[in-house]
């Protein structure tokens, strides 16, 4: 009878150990790993990556967000980033799950939905987070620095700030603050990139400075002070040793010891603003933003000598609003280049040996950026005014640049602006001011003021809007929510 008994003990024991160890399998299938740091997955995975809202089942219906995990979180969704590694400033997260108005930004609707607010112990958890860089659980950032790594600038010219843009993900990988006025916007104009990419500078229209930041780290590391002007663009010989800086107003472009970060001289073209140099050095070209011509500076010697060249042979020069170039960029041959003209709404097409024109384009209304593929024969210039129906303004038009020829026009989205290549992803950044009231709400506001610009992409494979794919194999157009006035990109290889 006791043999009998302990037998039946015995197999008690092993079902009931049997059974423990299934339920905790079966609780681990149903909580995939979230990877955040604990104290952190205890608030997005249990308040914010729940049912019917941002899990990887109801996400879609979430503006595409999905919490479940520290990867999945930073795919971002139909708006773009919701965390933004160290900017606790612009990541609209933190805007939505804060009930304290003095704590931080608040906006509608606030969340978790239908559920207590999070304490403000959980809410200031978050905001440390994100301001020691938003990591995993095991200390790791998402975009961790180093100068392999492809990107994109975008310039605020509202907010005194630098979007950088990770070019694998599509994503706001961080901000970086620009200027020295912590009182006044200094209004950061261009982005450029120095020839070999290990640099960057930053020109600003409400300014006295050019700043230089390392592309690996994106730290500066030299600034020059060229005085107050309404400084717009640079223009960097092909060593990366001088930089040509231009005020259009103040009717002058300063020269840039660029290593030294010291101011070598002036000169004093009439309107300068945009241009370029050619790849031999030897010659800048700027455009007047007044008038029928370009002026081409010989920068072979020290006197930098400058004549014009007439956009419309026969013509004399004039200052009186003509043809206002206001952008100029080289053919990757070298072999012609193109100016938009936005007075007359077109592209003048010139042969680099002799200036000899050769071809007009006719384009949207107030041609501005151009950029231009290596990979395919595609010029894209964004054209911010141009009418393009009700509730939409501006276009970018593409242009076969060996064959001269307009090939058709993209509605990227409202006021489109800055605009870059990005030909190892067969992609066009637009970004888009949408500055007009009657442009598309913002999905929210920040405390730059204002209204938030947008940035989206073209799709060079078939000249449309760029989508981005979700695991679950649905797509959206890409879509990414800026700061305000997002005005010139700059694309790092």
């Amino acid at each position: 009878m006791n043999a009998i008994k302990n037998s039946f003990t015995l197999i008690v024991l092993a079902i009931t150990a049997l059974l423990q160890f299934s339920c905790t399998y079966d609780k681990q299938e149903l909580i995939p790993e979230s990877n955040f740091p604990s104290e952190v997955s205890a608030i997005i995975t249990t308040k914010c990556a729940t049912a019917g809202c941002h899990n990887n089942i109801s996400y879609q219906n979430a503006g595409g967000l999905d919490f479940s995990s520290w990867e999945s979180m930073y795919a971002g969704g139909r708006s773009g980033s919701s965390v933004i590694p160290f900017s606790t400033d612009y990541s609209f997260l933190l805007y939505f799950v804060n009930s304290d108005t003095s704590l931080g930004p608040t906006l509608e609707p606030r969340m978790p939905i239908g559920a207590e607010a999070l304490s403000s112990a959980e809410y200031q958890t978050l905001v440390n987070w994100i301001a020691n860089g938003g990591r995993n659980k095991s200390g790791e950032l998402r975009y961790p620095d180093g100068a392999s790594r492809k990107k994109a600038y975008i310039c605020m010219q509202g907010c005194d700030q630098v979007a950088v843009i990770d070019a694998e993900s599509g994503n706001i990988m961080k901000y970086v603050s620009v200027g020295i006025s912590p009182e006044n916007t200094e209004a950061p104009h261009m982005v450029r990139l120095s020839p070999d990419g290990r640099y960057w500078y930053v020109v600003f229209f409400n300014g006295k400075i050019i700043q230089k930041f390392r592309t690996e780290d994106d730290t500066p590391v030299g600034t020059v002070n060229i005085g107050t002007g309404d400084w717009n663009t640079i223009i960097i010989t092909p060593d990366g040793k001088k930089g040509f800086v231009s005020a259009t107003l103040l009717q002058k472009t300063t020269v840039i010891d660029l290593e030294n970060m010291v101011v070598e001289t002036s000169i004093f073209p009439e309107f300068p603003h945009g241009g370029f140099i050619t790849p031999d050095g030897n010659y800048l070209y700027l455009t007047s933003q007044l008038g029928n011509f370009v002026n081409k500076v010989d920068i072979s010697n020290v006197f930098y000598n400058y004549d014009p060249v007439i956009l419309q042979p026969g013509e004399s020069k004039t200052t009186a609003s003509r043809y206002d170039a206001h952008e100029m960029i080289l053919s990757p041959d070298g072999q012609k280049y193109f100016v938009s003209c936005q007075a007359s709404n077109e592209v003048r097409i010139f042969r680099t040996a002799n200036d000899s024109l050769l071809g007009i384009i006719p384009v949207g209304h107030r041609p501005q950026e151009f950029s231009i593929s290596s990979t395919r024969p595609y010029l894209f210039i964004s054209c911010t005014d141009d009418p393009s129906g009700t509730n939409r303004k501006g276009n970018v038009y593409v242009i076969n640049y060996q064959t001269n020829s307009l090939i058709t026009s993209v509605y990227t989205g409202y006021q489109p602006h800055g605009i870059a290549v990005n030909d190892d992803k067969d992609i066009v950044y637009v970004a888009h001011l949408n500055s007009d009231s009657n442009g598309p709400t913002p999905h929210h506001s920040t405390g730059c003021g204002g209204r938030n610009g947008y940035m989206t992409a073209i799709n060079m494979s078939n000249l449309s809007l760029y989508r981005k794919t979700q695991p679950d194999g649905s797509s959206f157009v890409y879509r990414n929510e800026l700061l305000t006035f997002p005005y010139f990109v700059e694309y790092k290889k």
